[in-house]
């Protein structure tokens, strides 16, 4: 009992001694806790910073419990696919640039042609792939894809209207699209560059940057040629590659408070949730340069994701956003066009590199001369034209030139295969025409002498040739939408130089306002709407309406007027009672037609040499053409061209035909109405010459020149040249 008295006695003393030094424990308790807890805290903070360097240097998929596991690094792009879509083959050789660029950054990269690839079977496959997808396409005629690009083009629209396939058929595909087109088609510019980005963006696929857009018009291209505008892009293109290739999905936009970026948690899911919209990867400087994305599918974004739907509320402050940005980026596009000042020149370096690769001899920023075939052959005493056969001139003196390289038509035909610019007005710096005739003559002189000496060449020939005595304005494009084509052809006159201009039929008011030349041609190359856009491709949207309007123009010149008709098999060949209706409408003194003329492979038409009529057939068609107009016949041949004239009865003259011109007589009758301030005119009748009988239909000569020797060619290329 006594121990039990004790021990509580003992513990009643503790009690109290606690009791009366409670303070004291409190203290200790109170520093011991506020100790734990500054501990735990600093601790937390520290775990939480190494987390999210982790977290940002590694990726959340490598992290445990938060502590970062020993994997391999992963793998932000896998490669890059270029796809290309290509007419003429300019997409094509981006494709294959880009691709050298691609590697140079130590990438595998792929290029594919459209035309190889099943979408059906392999696009599904990019999802995964982590690739990067390039898309490189042009537009064709009337909007319509490649031939190559069509089928894929088919399957992805088909494929964004089947419900089948799903709203997220592509997600997970990342792409870029660079179109290819051409502004002077407003209605169709880019066309299957911004359908093919529209459509992998309803598949859900992700944009890595804003669509590019190059435009062959090089008044309106925003860096002077489809070249530039590529280069441009793909440097923009190859640094977003790197930044993907590092694993960053987005930038700094540099909004952040006082320059520190938001937490890298919550900017990691804004990237992956932005990826799959318009403006992933906002490049302002892109912007500036392109014509972007759609701001209908970025503003779409920003108000809900891409599945989400738009309240009435928000639809106004969208709609002004978008309004907004393109008044900015219209404002930009004008002050960079004031900046630059003056007008751009037509011929940009890639021009230039191609078209004195083909022989041009290029005259200051739109001008050109080249070297006929028919006058080197005639320096040789093989032959003339058919000019020379048709009309007497002397082939081995003509100069063939253009003051106007640009074409307002892209014609299936055309044996320049389409590396000169278009456009339907003339937007470019000018050369005054004085420059382009000395420089035209000077070139020409020097491409004479060439022949000095040469094997064949007649001497007498060799020194006549060094005077040119005709230039045929029908080299390339449409020479009179140069502004100052009059005075040049008046320098020509002044020259004594004859005067044969071609035009395709565009421009009546110019044809109007012309003066005098020696002979006016207007191609007319189809008989009706439908086929003149088919074969001419024309720029003009009224181009009907336009051919029309120049050949009731035509038929108010009075010197010599010609049509010129260019047979292609199974394209123009039908119809002849259209043809003479034309015929009725301009009153043509001559028609000629010509069989086309095969330029080889060309990605730029599908015409083969199926398409070429023989010389029978282009006969049997203009005797049967000739039947349908009764004021005309078959006047003359010339078999090596493949090439008929019909004349005008008037040129009949007491039973002969007169279709030649008397040069010296025109240089007077031109000078007389230069004098006269044009009061003094003259008609084509005034100055015609006859025409020897070797040169008539029928002949046994067929139009050869008998003071000649026909050349044949034996297993040589053709030269195409030639007007």
């Amino acid at each position: 009992l006594d121990v039990s008295v004790d021990m509580w006695n003992h513990f009643y003393t503790c009690l109290v001694s606690l009791w009366l030094h409670r303070f004291y424990v409190y203290s200790v308790v109170a520093f011991g806790i506020s100790t734990w807890i500054v501990v735990q805290f600093f601790t937390t903070k520290t775990k939480t910073k190494v987390s999210e360097v982790l977290l940002h240097e590694l990726g959340e998929d490598k992290l445990v419990n938060g502590y970062a596991t020993l994997q391999a690094k992963e793998v932000c792009v896998a490669g890059v696919k270029i796809f290309y879509g290509s007419q003429t083959g300019t997409a094509k050789r981006f494709a294959k640039d880009l691709a050298e660029a691609v590697i140079s950054l130590n990438l595998p990269v792929e290029v594919i042609s459209m035309g190889d690839y099943d979408p059906d079977d392999c696009l599904a496959e990019e999802t995964t792939s982590r690739n990067i997808c390039v898309f490189l396409v042009a537009t064709y005629t009337d909007g319509q894809p490649t031939e190559s690009a069509a089928w894929f083009c088919k399957w992805l629209e088909e494929a964004v209207n089947d419900f089948r396939f799903g709203k997220t058929y592509l997600k997970g595909l990342r792409y870029a699209v660079f179109g290819l087109g051409n502004s002077a088609y407003v209605d169709h510019y880019n066309t299957v560059g911004r359908n093919i980005d529209r459509w992998l963006w309803l598949l859900s696929a992700s944009r890595i940057m804003t669509r590019a857009e190059g435009d062959c018009n090089v008044a309106q291209s925003k860096h002077g040629s489809i070249e530039a505008d590529f280069e441009a892009w793909k440097a923009k293109f190859l640094s977003r590659l790197q930044v993907l290739c590092r694993g960053e999905k987005k930038p700094c936009s540099g909004k952040c408070k006082k320059g520190k970026c938001k937490s890298l948690g919550k900017q990691s899911k804004e990237s992956s949730d932005h990826e799959h919209g318009a403006s992933e990867y906002e490049n302002t400087e892109a912007e500036e340069l392109f014509e972007s994305s759609s701001e209908e599918e970025a503003g779409a974004e920003e108000a809900g994701g891409t599945n989400s739907v738009i309240d009435v509320e928000d639809l106004g402050n969208i709609m002004s956003n978008m309004k907004k940005a393109k008044v900015l980026l219209w404002t930009r596009e004008n002050a960079g066009r004031k900046e630059e000042g003056e007008k751009r020149e037509m011929i940009t370096p890639a021009l230039r590199e191609a078209l004195t690769k083909q022989g041009y001899k290029l005259i200051g920023s739109h001008s050109g001369v080249k070297l006929c075939r028919w006058t080197k052959s005639m320096l040789r005493g093989r032959g003339g034209c058919y000019k020379h056969t048709f009309y007497g001139i002397e082939s081995h003196r003509c100069m063939e030139a253009t003051p106007s390289l640009a074409c307002a038509n892209k014609c299936v035909f055309c044996w320049r295969h389409h590396t000169n610019p278009v456009g339907t007005e003339w937007r470019w710096k000018m050369d005054q025409p004085e420059m382009i005739l000395q420089e035209a003559i000077e070139n020409h002189q020097n491409m004479i002498k060439q022949f000095k000496g040469v094997s064949g060449v007649k001497a007498d020939r060799f020194e006549e040739a060094m005077t040119a005595k005709h230039c045929a304005l029908s080299l390339v494009g449409e020479p009179i939408m140069y502004p100052e084509i009059n005075r040049f052809v008046k320098l020509l006159h002044q020259h004594s130089i004859s005067s044969f201009l071609v035009t395709n039929a565009q421009f009546p008011d110019e044809i109007r306002n012309l003066e005098p030349v020696t002979q006016l041609y207007v191609s007319v190359d189809a008989s009706t709407k439908e086929s003149l856009k088919r074969i001419d491709r024309p720029l003009f949207k009224d181009f009907w309406r336009r051919f029309l309007d120049s050949l009731k123009a035509l038929s108010e010149k009075q010197q010599r007027t010609v049509y010129r008709l260019t047979l292609v098999k199974a394209w123009n060949v039908d119809d002849l009672k259209a043809y003479a209706d034309l015929i009725s409408l301009g009153k043509p003194d001559f028609i000629e037609v010509k069989g086309v003329t095969y330029c080889g492979e060309s990605s730029a038409s599908n015409l083969t040499m199926a398409n070429v009529p023989w010389h029978e057939e282009v006969v049997r068609f203009v005797q049967e053409l000739a039947d349908l107009i009764p004021d005309y016949e078959i006047a003359c041949e010339h078999e090596h061209s493949n090439c008929l004239l019909i004349a005008h009865k008037k040129f009949k003259i007491d039973g002969e035909w007169c279709t030649w011109i008397d040069y010296d007589h025109f240089q007077e009758l031109v000078r007389e109405h230069e004098r006269s301030g044009g009061s003094k005119t003259f008609t084509a009748a005034d100055y015609v010459a006859r025409t020897p009988r070797w040169a008539l239909f029928g002949s046994r000569e067929r139009g050869f020149d008998p003071l000649d020797v026909r050349y044949q060619r034996k297993n040589k290329a053709r030269d195409i040249s030639g007007c």
